[in-house]
């Protein structure tokens, strides 16, 4: 009575037992190729790293437009605030009026 040896596992349909069991025995290696298809379409998951890292740099862009706008008109105000209370300034014998006279 002989045993047969059935091979491990899920073989592909196209190799048969019989060339399984005579490479074991003669000590062949067995090569499997499995093709399978490649997906057509990139899954949503790909898409949701370079999205939040673009809105990311959006935002952070737009923060800093909207600091550097508010630092502008403080500047400037406080610019007119100081002309106002200040008279004629001056400088080496120069001498300038930043405000005009309220006549």
């Amino acid at each position: 009575m002989t045993h047969q040896h059935e091979p491990p596992g899920q073989l592909a349909p196209h190799i048969p037992a019989e060339v399984y069991q005579r490479a074991e025995r003669e000590g062949r290696p067995i090569i499997v190729i499995v093709q399978t298809t490649t997906p057509t379409t990139r899954p949503a998951r790909a898409y949701l790293a370079p999205l939040g890292i673009g809105l990311a740099a959006a935002i952070g862009v737009a923060g800093a437009i909207a600091a550097i706008l508010a630092l502008f008109e403080f500047a400037i105000h406080t610019a007119t605030l100081i002309a106002t209370t200040a008279g004629p300034i001056g400088i080496g014998g120069l001498t300038f009026r930043l405000t005009r006279p309220k006549q």
